[in-house]
């Protein structure tokens, strides 16, 4: 059985917990189909090290994604993507949509934007993104 080798960036700089950029990349990738159901995931121990990050980072997602059901581990066998139904895919993608903006809001509040500003910023960003 082959691992996959599975695309997550850390951003060193980012004020954003490891555990989280890690998290939210592995559910976008399952939400996604990106990784497929079935998906046999490096165990925990080679997943740290190609992440050059401790084990106990990995194994906390491999149970936060578990326990949303994303995830399934067999004793003995190893970690795999479990099956994502279309209406979860939808929840899931949207969830992780409505974070990423919440994150992004208190941090425009944090630096003392007004809710108009960060409206204004919203749009301009949306239409860059969205025109390339």
């Amino acid at each position: 059985m082959q691992d996959v080798k599975i695309p997550i960036q850390i951003n060193e700089n980012s004020a954003e917990p490891l555990y989280h950029q890690i998290e939210n990349q592995l559910r976008s990738l399952i939400v996604t189909g990106q990784l497929g159901e079935g998906t046999h995931l490096p165990s925990i121990r080679e997943f740290a090290g190609s992440l050059n990050c401790s084990v106990i980072t990995v194994r906390r997602v491999y149970q936060d994604l578990e326990n949303e059901g994303l995830l399934r581990t067999k004793q003995g066998t190893g970690t795999f993507v479990a099956q994502v139904e279309a209406g979860d895919r939808e929840h899931y993608r949207l969830k992780a949509a409505q974070e990423a903006m919440q994150a992004a809001v208190q941090s425009g509040k944090s630096v003392g934007c007004t809710e108009e500003e960060l409206e204004s910023l919203f749009r301009e960003v949306l239409r860059a993104v969205y025109s390339k």
